[in-house]
Formats: C-alpha cells, sequence, structure tokens
C-alpha cells in the first residue's frame, strides 16, 4: 500500500512537470513521500516542499523548477546491498553524470551516494533523473 501512495505521488509530480506547472499537490502524504522529497530537494530537482495538515489525511505542495525528466518508485522490494548499489545504479539510471537511486536503509531514507559513504544497504524505494 505504502509503495503505490509513493508511485502515485512521483507520477503526480513528473505529469505537472511535463505540463509546464509551477506546483504540485500530493495527497494522500506519508513520512517516505516527505523523506523523499527531502532528497529530491537536497540534490536540486525541486525548490522546495510544504507540508500541510500532517497528523490528518494532509497535503503536500511542491514547488517544481522543471529539472525532473523521470521519477519511480519501485512497487515490489528489491534488497539491496551495499556492494551492489554502484551495479545498481548503472543498470537503472540513463547516465553517470545525473540521477539518484533512493535506498531506505537502518539508518533512514539516502540517495545512493550517501548509502555508500554510509557502506549500508536496504530496500530501494526508487530514482530520479
Amino acid at each position: 500500500m505504502g509503495r503505490r501512495i509513493l508511485n502515485d505521488a512521483l507520477r503526480t509530480i513528473v505529469n505537472a512537470e511535463r505540463r509546464g506547472k509551477a506546483t504540485a499537490t500530493l495527497q494522500p502524504i506519508s513520512t517516505v513521500i516527505v523523506s523523499f522529497l527531502r532528497i529530491m530537494k537536497d540534490r536540486g530537482y525541486i525548490k522546495d516542499f510544504q507540508v500541510f495538515d500532517p497528523h490528518r489525511v494532509g497535503r503536500i505542495t511542491v514547488e517544481l523548477q522543471g529539472r525532473i525528466n523521470d521519477c519511480k518508485a519501485l512497487t515490489y522490494r528489491q534488497d539491496i546491498k551495499s556492494k551492489n548499489i554502484e551495479d545498481y545504479r548503472l543498470r537503472m539510471l540513463p547516465t553517470r553524470q545525473w540521477g539518484y537511486v533512493v535506498i531506505t536503509t537502518p539508518n533512514g531514507v539516502l540517495d545512493h551516494e550517501e548509502a555508500l559513504r554510509q557502506n549500508v544497504g536496504g530496500q530501494v524505494l526508487g530514482y530520479f533523473h
């Protein structure tokens, strides 16, 4: 169920980006979506996001900047070891220069670069480029 919510949120962002919209509204929300968006913001793919009423149904407003080409969440669980992260990234992302694989680890939700730096593995949530 949770991965379906994440996939719907990421598809909403990509569709708004392709239509040239300035913002996208995501609903329903989860803490995984917020963590995923925080990574996207830190890496410069979105301008900012705001969470409204997180304790109830809630919604997130995302300010887009026109940099996202594609963004997907995996709907199946795929475990990955820290030594296999680089091979997975090469398989999933179109080029070495840009794009990030997002992994949920014991240290929290991290992108592939931070997971390699901390030498932790986990489950792949999705990727964006």
